[in-house]
């Protein structure tokens, strides 16, 4: 339970900095050579997935989301020359891993999804 918390944290804390400060996100689109506007669906992701993480709803399906889109954001920071960058390319990878690790055992017995079925 406290995984799956911390690990919707995590998405819930990237939906708020993207509201507060967009401009960050939006430069890594633009570099990228694509529109700064998909911040905001980026940000309704984050958003959306973070709450069902921490409540535990739809925990595998969600959690196995946002492992590809770990994966896929990993990308934009995928820049050899800037350590800073680089340490984020690699930490979205590793929060991938303890995604899948997620959608392997499921949300525990505190999620919502665990209420849903009885006899769990």
């Amino acid at each position: 339970m406290l995984g799956r918390i911390l690990l919707g944290l995590l998405f819930l804390g990237g939906a708020l900095q993207k509201t507060g400060d967009p401009g960050p996100a939006m430069l890594l689109l633009a570099e990228r050579g694509l529109p700064e506007s998909l911040v905001w669906p980026a940000t309704a992701f984050n958003l959306v997935t973070g709450l069902a993480l921490v409540v535990g709803w739809r925990v595998r399906v969600v959690a196995l989301l946002l492992a590809a889109y770990c994966a896929a954001t990993s990308i934009f920071h995928l820049k050899p020359e800037d350590p800073w960058q680089m340490t984020i390319f690699v930490k979205n990878w590793a929060i991938a891993g303890g995604l899948l690790a997620l959608y392997a055992h499921g949300g525990g017995r505190f999620a919502l999804d665990a209420r849903a079925r009885p006899g769990r």
